[in-house]
């Protein structure tokens, strides 16, 4: 998503997509109570600090990057915590955003030029630009539903085929704390998305299937005051499968961390 000081709200809009279904917009009944939980670094991981992070995913030990600005905007990838071994750049006049890995292919997003890129996951070369309508932010693959998951920034996310882009669905999502709004950097796990907040340390835990936030997660205090203040926003969430781990990283930050989720209080 797009750089704090040109940040104006973007919002799905309201009308259905064709054959699209949207799921409640309160959370159940009696769904539980919202978890409180916390980050605690495992391991502290190098990151390249002049990468605007829009998008990272971790998959069979290869840690896939997507980042963003005008003019520097890149695909990248290698193992964590080293420089990467591929790297693409995109066209000087694009707006990279979030990624997603689904099988063979890679999928990036791009912000606000209207079209989303599907790559070869192993070489990173382009292969399709495939318009959609409105914003483009984050992006996750959930494999047992074989779809994404996209958001644009605002308390939205739509579903999407994974192998034409074309959406299938949407999905409100509401806390119960309120409404929720600019959503951006995702991951899918199982039947949960992660969603971090736009400029805030807040990661939410989403049930994919009724849009009740499950927990809030408070991922502050990675970085020291005087590197919070060379970086940007949290924004880089990827799931290391097998374990209850997540590796965090954001906009120019010099570090990437390997966290367990425990809970706060």
């Amino acid at each position: 998503m797009r750089p704090v000081t040109t940040f104006t709200s973007a919002f799905l809009a309201a009308a259905t997509l064709t054959g699209c279904t949207s799921a409640p917009a309160q959370p159940p009944p009696g769904s539980a109570p919202e978890e409180r939980l916390r980050t605690e670094v495992v391991e502290v991981l190098a990151h390249d600090p002049a990468a605007f992070t829009q998008g990272l995913e971790l998959v069979d030990g290869v840690l896939y990057e997507g980042t963003g600005l005008v003019g520097s905007s890149s695909i990248r990838s290698g193992p964590p915590g080293l420089p990467p071994t591929t790297r693409v750049p995109l066209d000087a006049g694009l707006f990279g955003e979030g990624i997603t890995v689904a099988g063979p292919t890679l999928w990036q997003l791009t912000w606000t030029d209207g079209f989303a890129i599907r790559r070869d996951a192993a070489t990173l070369a382009e292969r399709e630009r495939v318009p959609f309508d409105g914003e483009g932010w984050g992006l996750c693959h959930q494999d047992g539903r074989d779809r994404l998951v996209m958001s644009d920034g605002s308390g939205t996310l739509t579903f999407r085929d994974p192998r034409t882009f074309a959406p299938t669905g949407t999905l409100e999502v509401r806390s119960a704390a309120g409404p929720v709004d600019e959503l951006n950097e995702l991951e899918c796990v199982g039947e949960e998305v992660y969603a971090n907040v736009w400029q805030t340390d807040t990661v939410l835990r989403i049930d994919s299937a009724t849009g009740a936030v499950t927990a809030r997660i408070d991922a502050s205090g990675l970085l020291s005051e005087a590197e919070q203040a060379q970086a940007d926003v949290l924004n880089g969430i990827a799931a290391v499968a097998g374990t209850d781990q997540f590796l965090l990283t954001g906009k120019l930050w010099p570090k990437m961390f390997r966290t367990r989720l425990v809970p706060s209080g």
